[in-house]
């Protein structure tokens, strides 16, 4: 099961009290207070994690609760901390307060941290307050309480490269062809119903990751289907590989199945539209794939490549297109 969005209530632990107690034995007079003081509570830690690719496995544990700190003792004996409870997530994931709807951290790299709930300080013992004219106090400090607040966890896929494209366009093949991902592929839409990310490697220097964005239908930008869900995933990536289908099974017209996802990516975030996009006609080795191209090339104004996961035509032309767009992004 693939998860993108999940709320979790998260709880501190509390601060250990401090310790009212005097030093007492043989052949010390007057030995004065000894109260120890409390523990520090456990906090809460989301942390960006490696080998972890979507929040399914935190959809079933919703409440986190830290460690609470002991109390202080006698012997100025300080109480010990709260274990601190670590949420891990996938690179790419939004942590959000889910009642303000403020964000607390963007974490996009592997060991970036934020802490959701800070663990309560612990109470001073009667040791503190002595004083020259005061010097049997019983006073000592209760341990403060941990936080509580609910969080919203929203990942957005990082990739170098996002596939594009209506239902069956060739998305998941394409990904399985160039990389080591196994996509469920089969005969019929909406196959994919949530993104897959591949490592593509050119040769033993050159390497990008590859996401194969579930297909959008009209819509989307509303919410139609899925599309606030795959959209999501497109913020992230930096170039678009658009494939366009040149035969659809649903007899709809080439140019205008472009055309509408290009309208559902404006519709949902103007800056999509300006994104690095190389348009390919998948399926080339059908024969209306070089008619679709020069119609779409001829409305669009914008260069259209053949391309063929089934045969591998014109996929390492199009693999070193990528790269040079990446490297001019980067340059």
């Amino acid at each position: 099961m693939f998860v993108d969005r999940v709320i979790l209530y998260c709880e501190s632990g509390n601060g250990g009290d401090g310790c009212c107690a005097f030093r007492r034995e043989p052949h010390v007079p007057r030995g004065g207070p000894s109260g120890g003081d409390g523990g520090r509570g456990g906090s809460i830690i989301v942390r960006a994690a490696a080998n972890v690719d979507n929040l399914a496995h935190v959809a079933g544990h919703k409440h986190w609760k830290a460690d609470r700190g002991r109390h202080g003792e006698g012997d100025l004996r300080t109480g010990k901390s709260g274990k601190d409870a670590y949420i891990d997530v996938p690179p790419g994931t939004i942590v959000r307060d889910d009642e303000t709807g403020f964000i607390l951290r963007d974490l996009q790299h592997v060991g970036e941290t934020v802490e959701v709930a800070k663990g309560g300080r612990g109470g001073k013992g009667n040791k503190h307050f002595a004083t020259a004219t005061h010097r049997a106090p019983r006073e000592f400090e209760r341990g403060e309480s941990g936080e509580k607040r609910n969080i919203l966890l929203e990942l957005k896929v990082i990739a170098d490269v996002g596939l594009l494209g209506k239902p069956n366009a060739g998305k998941s093949t394409l990904l399985k062809r160039l990389s080591r991902a196994e996509p469920e592929i089969a005969d019929y839409p909406f196959t994919t119903k949530y993104p897959n990310l591949g490592m593509v490697q050119l040769d033993y220097r050159r390497q990008f990751v590859m996401a194969d964005i579930p297909g959008l239908i009209e819509g989307a930008a509303e919410g139609v289907g899925l599309g606030h869900e795959f959209l999501r995933h497109v913020e992230r990536t930096k170039v678009l590989i658009h494939l366009v289908e040149p035969m659809p099974m649903d007899q709809t017209n080439p140019v205008e199945n472009y055309l509408a996802i290009r309208e559902e990516l404006k519709l949902y975030k103007p800056e999509l539209v300006d994104r690095p996009e190389i348009i390919c006609i998948s399926k080339c080795e059908l024969p209306d794939a070089e008619p679709a191209k020069e119609l779409l090339q001829e409305e669009i104004g914008k260069p259209v490549h053949l391309i063929s996961a089934m045969t591998g035509a014109g996929l390492e032309l199009l693999m070193e297109m990528v790269w040079t767009r990446l490297q001019e992004l980067e340059g």
